[in-house]
């Protein structure tokens, strides 16, 4: 069990406040049990690593107040928005017959023992946390999955992992699924036959459509257009020779 230092503060503005945090410490509250609510600070130093730890907020400490030790719980912690630096923490006293409620953090062992992931299964996790009702005496660091021996297709639930004595899910009435272990999602296609690769040098079909999309004209097509255009001179000319005579008509006039 991890052991921490703590002094108590007796602070009542908010400027004595940030004055233990600038000095180096997060200022906290120690509640719970018999006893009084009590102001205490903690050295950021020795708290920083066990604070980024996962199972920070389900780990008992052994916290040492001036020579006196109780065991306590971290049960909140509050952060700085914009420096994410800890600026609070609660402590909560563990009193023994007490019941607590708490999320206990899974983790996965034997993933290389996993016939199904080494035939490139994916581990598909439902559950990072598992929240449990537990007695404060008997309270568990980390939940264990272990993977040995599961195959493509296989459901890991509640029932299969091993919970300390009067430990129970706060879900009851389902064996509800912690994770699986599922098919690949991405399907390789195969590769294509050789003989379907077109040869450097032939026609392909696409050789047959024109580049907008649409089919290539043909002789015949070719010739229409051609006729067409020939008409619509034809046609051009003729008006230009009606207006020309009807100007000479107008000059004999």
């Amino acid at each position: 069990m991890t052991t921490v230092t703590a002094k108590i503060r007796d602070t009542k503005t908010t400027g004595e406040v940030n004055k233990v945090r600038l000095d180096g410490f997060i200022p906290g509250i120690l509640y719970g049990g018999s006893k009084e609510n009590q102001k205490i600070s903690l050295s950021k130093n020795s708290m920083k690593n066990l604070i980024n730890s996962e199972n920070f907020l389900s780990n008992i400490l052994n916290l040492n107040i001036d020579g006196k030790e109780e065991k306590v719980l971290p049960r909140d912690i509050t952060f700085d928005p914009l420096s994410d630096e800890p600026v609070h923490i609660d402590l909560l006293r563990v009193v023994k017959g007490a019941e607590l409620i708490l999320e206990i953090p899974v983790r996965f062992i034997n993933s290389n023992k996993s016939p199904g992931l080494k035939k490139g299964g994916v581990l598909n996790i439902v559950r990072r946390k598992i929240e449990l009702r537990c007695p404060a005496e008997n309270i568990p660091t980390e939940l264990i999955v272990d993977l040995d021996n599961t195959e493509i297709g296989a459901s890991i639930k509640i029932s299969s992992i091993k919970l300390p004595e009067n430990t129970v899910p706060t879900i009851q009435g389902r064996n509800f699924v912690v994770a699986t272990v599922a098919s690949p999602s991405i399907i390789v296609e195969p590769a294509k036959p050789a003989e379907e690769t077109a040869v450097e040098g032939e026609a392909s079909p696409t050789d047959e459509l024109a580049t907008d999309g649409g089919e290539k004209p043909t002789e015949e097509a070719k010739d229409q257009g051609a006729k067409t255009k020939d008409q619509g001179a034809k046609t051009k000319d003729q008006g230009a020779k009606t207006i020309e005579k009807k100007k000479e008509d107008k000059t004999k006039k």
